[in-house]
């Protein structure tokens, strides 16, 4: 794996960031509230246009990279986890590895439909994943108010569990990395890619929300990420090299 290798899963997340505002919108718009005093619990609390002082924007500013910190360090540790898989021989044979590659980019076709709005499979997938997030959200309970940017990572690192089927899609290619190491490094980049539009809500609140969520926006988004799908998918049923388009392909061919 080198750098190269990581652009196409930070453009997955920097398109479907788009998704990111509906599902972490509203606790990353609290955090610009000023205080973050009853972020979660409060999400429709009226937002007051006032002079912030110095003292309080840098506060805002420190929250918001910690939640996104906590979020990203979440996505790294759950790549981890799937990479481990791939690690330990579970996906060693052939077979397992031509299934898992033509999985991950039928995936990121699912993703830019479900983005564009044409089709909805995976809201299906984020609903089994509520399993794990009822186990997870009472833990949320004691950090708010996210009045610190230690409590703000803390958020940040249980959101990261929250189903969402744009993780999921990012995780399956993690999984396919082979490694440990490498599937960190994949959600790593993923995450980064959701780092502009989420800094971007945490600071400018529901006017930047207002502009991402326009259907325009969503359209160009979902093409992206599934041309990324398709051209995967193009690869596979060749059983050929693209080129230069290899260097798109989010992952690597088995």
């Amino acid at each position: 794996m080198n750098a190269l290798s990581l652009v196409p899963m930070f453009l997955v997340g920097l398109a479907g960031s788009v998704h990111c505002i509906g599902m972490c919108g509203g606790i990353v718009g609290a955090l610009s509230l000023g205080g973050g005093a009853g972020a979660a619990a409060a999400p429709t609390r009226p937002v007051i246009a006032i002079a912030v002082a110095r003292p309080a924007v840098q506060s805002n500013v420190l929250r918001v990279l910690a939640y996104n910190g906590g979020r990203i360090g979440s996505y790294m540790l759950a790549g981890a986890m799937a990479g481990s898989l791939a690690g330990a021989g579970m996906l060693h044979l052939a077979s397992l590895q031509v299934a898992g590659y033509w999985l991950a980019n039928l995936m990121l076709v699912a993703l830019g439909l479900y983005l564009m709005d044409a089709w909805r499979g995976l809201a299906h997938l984020e609903a089994a994943g509520n399993v794990v997030w009822r186990r997870v959200r009472p833990l949320l309970k004691p950090l708010m108010p996210m009045d610190t940017p230690l409590k703000a990572l803390a958020v940040g690192g249980l959101w990261g569990w929250v189903p969402c089927g744009m993780v999921y899609s990012a995780l399956l290619t993690a999984m396919m990395q082979g490694s440990a190491l490498h599937g960190a490094a994949t959600m790593a980049a993923f995450g980064l890619g959701t780092l502009p539009t989420l800094l971007g809500m945490g600071l400018l609140g529901t006017r930047l929300r207002a502009q991402m969520q326009r259907r325009p926006v969503r359209i160009a988004s979902g093409l992206l990420v599934l041309g990324f799908g398709l051209l995967g998918l193009l690869r596979a049923a060749n059983g050929v090299s693209l080129g230069w388009l290899d260097a798109l392909c989010v992952t690597g061919h088995p």
